[in-house]
C-alpha cells in the first residue's frame, strides 16, 4: 500500500495542558489517537505511555492481536496510575488503526473516533463509549435505564483503570482513494460529521485539511483540546 498522512494536535483555547496525543507512523503503518481524561490528574501523562507502549509493542515485529496489545497497554498505563494517583488511577481513550496487507485493523476504546471518506461516503468506524449509548443498547433489550444530562457523555470504558478494558475490534477492506481520519472529541464536539465529510473531500493535503479542521473547531470556541490524524490511500 502507499498512503499519504498527517497529524496534528492543539490545545484549544479553554485548557491548561494539552493531553491528547496521536500516533502516526508510515513505517509501521500505525494511526490513531489518544485522549486522557481530564477528570482524573495524569491525563497526559496516560495519554503519552498509551501511544508509547503501542508504539514499542509493534515495533517488535511478528503477528499482533491488537485487543491483547489494547489490554496489554491498559496494564502498563494502570500501573503507572498507581504511581500518580494511587486512590482513583488515571485514563485515556485510545482508537488507532494498523493499515497492513490491504487491509485496516481497528482498535477502540472510549469516545475518540474513526471515519472512512469512501467513494464518497463519509462513515462513522467507532461508536462512543459513553452512558448514553450504553443506556441506549440495554432500553433496546428491554431494559430500563435512566441517563441525567450531566452523566450522558461520561466514559464507560477506557485505558488505564482497573480490569481489562472491553475492547471494539474490527477489520475492513482498504481501497484506493480511502481516506482515514482518527479524531478527539474535542473536534466532533466542535464539528459536525457533514462539515467534516466536506472539508475531507476537498482537493488539499492531508496536512492542510487537518489545518482547516482545527482552525475550524478553535474559531467555534476550542473548548478542549484538539487532534486529528488524516490518512490518504493512495495505492491499496
Amino acid at each position: 500500500m502507499k498512503f499519504r498522512s498527517a497529524a496534528l494536535t492543539d490545545i484549544g483555547k479553554t485548557r491548561s495542558e494539552n493531553e491528547d496525543r496521536f500516533l502516526c507512523n508510515d513505517e509501521l503503518g500505525l494511526f490513531g489517537v489518544a485522549d486522557g481524561i481530564g477528570g482524573l490528574p495524569g491525563g497526559g501523562e496516560a495519554a503519552e505511555r498509551t501511544v508509547q507502549e503501542v508504539t514499542r509493542i509493534l515495533q517488535q515485529g511478528g503477528e499482533i492481536d491488537l485487543v491483547a496489545l489494547t489490554q496489554t497497554v491498559s496494564r502498563s498505563v494502570q500501573e503507572l496510575g498507581q504511581e500518580i494517583n494511587p486512590p482513583y488511577g488515571i485514563g485515556t481513550t485510545l482508537t488507532f488503526g494498523l493499515l497492513k496487507n490491504g487491509q485496516l485493523q481497528l482498535a477502540h476504546v472510549g469516545d475518540s473516533r474513526a471515519y472512512v471518506l469512501q467513494k464518497g461516503d463519509f462513515l462513522g468506524l467507532t461508536e462512543d463509549h459513553t452512558v448514553e449509548n450504553e443506556a441506549r443498547h440495554l432500553r433496546a433489550r428491554g431494559e430500563y435505564v435512566s441517563v441525567t444530562a450531566e452523566n450522558r457523555n461520561a466514559l464507560t470504558r477506557c485505558i488505564g483503570q482497573p480490569g481489562l478494558p472491553e475492547v471494539d475490534f474490527q477489520e475492513f477492506i482498504v481501497t484506493k482513494g480511502d481516506r482515514y481520519f482518527f479524531t478527539t472529541d474535542g473536534i466532533c464536539r466542535m464539528i459536525s460529521d457533514e462539515e467534516l465529510a466536506e472539508i475531507l473531500a476537498g482537493p488539499e493535503s492531508p496536512a492542510e485539511m487537518l489545518k482547516l479542521v482545527i482552525d475550524l473547531a478553535l474559531k467555534r470556541g476550542g473548548h478542549d483540546n484538539l487532534t486529528a490524524v488524516l490518512v490518504f490511500v493512495d495505492e491499496a
